[in-house]
């Protein structure tokens, strides 16, 4: 288990230095100078000049891209052009709405998914099989954005259960769950949809397996079977799943954050742009594929976990 975590752990190292000049590249050197694309193009020479002094872009392309690595291993990610603020500060606070929301999301999408894929294959072909489906189908279709505002009409608007935006803070802790409610829920069922979909699949596959047949032959029911082998067995390609949908409920809130008014990273993201503050951007989109890394480097671990013949076989 150990040489299995150490090649993963290299294997992460290298995506993550990949991605740091994938990210600098794409940010500072492609759009071409930095500074001019900050101040916009009726910016006066001198003050571009003196922007591109201030952030140290007028040192070569190498050097700052070591000097951003460099910083972000130490836990510095630069100032923000536009607030003047150290952006590792600026994550930090946001983190802790973005983080929790991703948490709360993943939470109610899996306490809904796994039970709703485990009915619809235990009774495929079934009316409960058929409700399943269709209302996963349903969950598909149906943009995220679109079904936040739904919830906003309904449980904010019309009966006032909910606020419609905004974050008090986690002085209180109740209130600050209340007010990530609805955007958890807008998060959580249309990828709940999906992993039912491939809770369903892979354990009708497992089902059909021989060695679930040797169990029903000496003796077990079937729902000994299915609870006993079939859902372990199943777990593999769930879990694959639930990695990528922690990494997009992290790094995919942005239009959530947006409708509810979040001051989350996704909202971070979204001022930094359109502010054109790109030291913020390239920051914390890095963290981010940090976070979605990371988060398939557990996924991986989960899996020797579940299945220890990946870890002869990796």
């Amino acid at each position: 288990m150990i040489a299995f975590a150490l090649r993963r752990l290299i294997s992460l190292a290298l995506s993550l230095l990949v991605a740091s000049a994938v990210i600098f590249l794409v940010v500072e050197v492609i759009p071409g100078d930095p500074a001019s694309f900050m101040l916009g193009i009726n910016a006066q020479p001198d003050t571009v000049a003196a922007l591109s002094a201030e952030l140290g872009l007028d040192q070569p392309v190498w050097q700052r891209y070591l000097a951003w690595v460099g910083g972000m291993l130490t836990g510095d990610f630069g100032t923000s052009y536009t607030y003047r603020t150290p952006v590792a500060e600026m994550v930090a606070d946001r983190l802790w709405i973005s983080l929790p929301l991703a948490l709360y999301a993943l939470a109610l999408s899996t306490a809904l998914a796994f039970p709703a894929g485990v009915i619809a294959a235990s009774r495929r072909g079934r009316p409960a099989d058929l409700a399943v489906m269709g209302a996963t189908q349903l969950g598909v279709a149906i943009p995220n954005f679109w079904f936040a505002m739904l919830l906003t009409f309904l449980f904010a608007i019309k009966l006032g259960w909910f606020s419609a935006g905004g974050f008090p803070g986690w002085s209180d802790p109740l209130a600050a769950l209340k007010a990530l409610t609805l955007p958890a829920i807008a998060l959580a069922l249309p990828q709940a949809a999906i992993l039912a979909r491939v809770m369903r699949s892979a354990l009708i596959d497992i089902l059909g397996e021989d060695f679930i047949r040797t169990a029903r032959a000496k003796g077990l029911s079937r729902s000994q079977a299915l609870w006993r082998h079939g859902v372990r067995n199943a777990l593999i390609p769930v879990l694959t799943i639930i990695g990528l949908q922690f990494s997009f409920l992290i790094a995919g809130g942005i239009i959530i954050e947006q409708v509810f008014y979040l001051p989350g990273l996704g909202r971070l993201i979204f001022q930094a742009i359109s502010q054109r503050d790109l030291i913020v951007v390239e920051s914390v989109v890095m963290l981010l594929v940090f976070a979605v890394i990371l988060v398939t480097f557990l996924t991986d671990l989960a899996y020797a976990a579940v299945d220890p013949r990946l870890r002869r076989r990796t």
